[in-house]
């Protein structure tokens, strides 16, 4: 096993003040103490590994993009099981005791970063397995701050000044992922760092299997690059374009591609806009000829229908990928072949 490394931390990306791409979970803390003591009594209905895994790599990974990649590397060698459950909206969810329990027999535990899982830390603070591999798969992924690619369409007169200030009080809270988008698997060139990232910890996990690991690295690296050369292709057609989609997750695909997003909600998807920005998303679809409102299938389409009757607009669904259901998973479909769904949703939307 690796020696001990220390805790990265996404607020210092900025400044590049950051540590080594893996670290060992560390002892709980007092004010957690309650928590973690209370694990015994859980034992007999645990989330945990089961026979199968036995002489494999257990990994633990939050979110679907996360589960996805670690399988599509691991391979025959690695058991994962999802932190978050398929099909559940993953902002609001919040890990339980039963959720430590997996953590304490797993190997790795891979999670996306950059404020996305914004329980991440107090969660490993109380883990007790001092050998679990932490792996924060978006740490060599140039961040975007929050903000950086949506709507800029701002430039009210001074009249407006005032509505302007209390509208971004009411959509702060909106916000609180932190500083920096998240959702930069969307990005087919930022999907190949964090797989590149997540077959690293594997090889320091099982070096015996590194062939293998490395293999399946390039496969999947391959196919990023397809994607992107079919986002580009298409896409570049459309530069300088708008989309309203359910929330602001689009911003490392519109900052790649040249597209402008116009989020319904802010970076989380757990908060409906006001009448303000409903307004506001209205005259933009009227002032940039938008055809098209985008919904998620694991959000309330409620809004999006609302504006799209009100502009004479069609919906249509596009995928921020970090939650499928289980149905989806049981089908074959994958971060690949919803991607290339949400490209063909995007070419659809500008027609």
């Amino acid at each position: 096993m690796m020696s001990f490394l220390k805790k990265n931390d996404t607020r210092n990306r900025e400044k590049g003040n950051r540590s080594g791409p893996f670290r060992r979970g560390l002892a709980g803390t007092a004010a957690l103490a309650i928590l973690a003591g209370g694990l015994s009594t859980l034992a007999g209905c645990r989330r945990g590994f089961g026979k199968d895994a036995q002489g494999k790599v257990k990994v633990v990974a939050t979110i679907y993009p996360m589960y996805d990649f670690v399988k599509r590397i691991g391979g025959d060698y690695v058991a994962v099981n999802m932190m978050v459950p398929a099909g559940t909206e993953p902002h609001a969810w919040e890990p339980s005791s039963r959720d430590m329990l997996m953590l304490e027999e797993a190997d790795l535990f891979v999670y996306n970063g950059a404020g996305m899982e914004m329980w991440a830390d107090d969660l490993l603070e109380s883990v007790q397995n001092k050998d679990l591999i932490v792996v924060e798969a978006s740490r060599n992924v140039e961040l975007l701050k929050v903000g950086e690619t949506h709507d800029e369409d701002h430039e009210h007169d001074e009249d407006d000044a005032h509505e302007d200030e209390a509208h971004d009080e009411n959509h702060a809270h909106e916000h609180h992922h932190g500083e920096y988008d998240p959702h930069v698997w969307l990005s087919p060139k930022n999907a190949e760092k964090e797989l590149e990232t997540i077959a690293e910890a594997l090889i320091k996990a099982d070096p015996d299997h590194a062939d293998t690991y490395r293999k399946n690295l390039e496969e999947a690296k391959n196919a990023c690059q397809d994607l992107d050369r079919a986002y580009t292709e298409e896409l570049e057609k459309h530069e300088n374009q708008y989309i309203v989609v359910a929330h602001e997750a689009y911003g490392y695909l519109c900052h790649e591609y040249g597209l402008t997003q116009i989020g319904i909600e802010g970076v989380s998807a757990d908060q409906e806009p006001d009448a303000a920005r409903m307004r506001e998303i209205i005259d933009m679809v009227e002032k940039y000829g938008i055809k098209c409102i985008f919904f998620e299938e694991l959000v309330d389409p409620k809004v999006a229908k609302t504006i799209a009757e009100e502009t004479g607009c069609r919906t249509m669904a596009l995928s921020p990928l970090d939650g499928l259901t289980q149905e989806d998973i049981d089908a074959g479909r994958d971060y690949f072949s919803v991607m290339k769904d949400n490209l063909e949703a995007l070419k659809a939307s500008f027609e």
